[in-house]
């Protein structure tokens, strides 16, 4: 099975390391950095280490609200946003592809939540992201 590339705990994610494992997708990840910073100045995002799953994740919060969750594969990156019942109706109703609204409804639960991943291999897959943050923020 495939890992996520950065499960080293000694070297931190920065522009070096992330080059490395993305390759020409870098672009798409500061496209996607700079979509976060301009879509809300209170969106904050942080790289941990986490031991349980022996990998860095990039956590993006607004206040204390995580909005989403970033992993680094290589040549992509993966995006989860994790949703209540409650926003069943906007992500079915969203433009988001079919295949995201299919993953939300149809769906494992963990608890009372649901996961929508988005896989980032090019620049438009970030209209997705972008999507998800709205519908992440419209949600109290």
């Amino acid at each position: 099975m495939e890992r996520p590339c950065l499960n080293n705990p000694d070297e931190f994610p920065g522009d070096e390391v992330l080059s490395r494992c993305l390759g020409k997708v870098k672009a798409t990840w500061d496209s996607f950095v700079a979509l976060l910073g301009e879509k809300d100045p209170a969106i904050f995002a942080e790289w941990r280490y986490y031991r349980d799953g022996k990998s860095w994740l990039y956590k993006v919060t607004k206040k204390k609200k995580t909005i989403c969750w970033v992993s680094v594969w290589s040549g992509v990156f993966k995006v989860t946003f994790y949703f209540s019942d409650k926003a069943e109706e906007r992500i079915a109703s969203s433009k988001l592809k079919k295949e995201y609204i299919d993953q939300f409804t149809l769906g494992k639960r963990y608890g009372k939540i649901r996961g929508v991943t988005v896989t980032v291999k090019k620049a438009t897959d970030l209209k997705s992201i972008r999507t998800l943050i709205d519908i992440k923020e419209q949600l109290k």
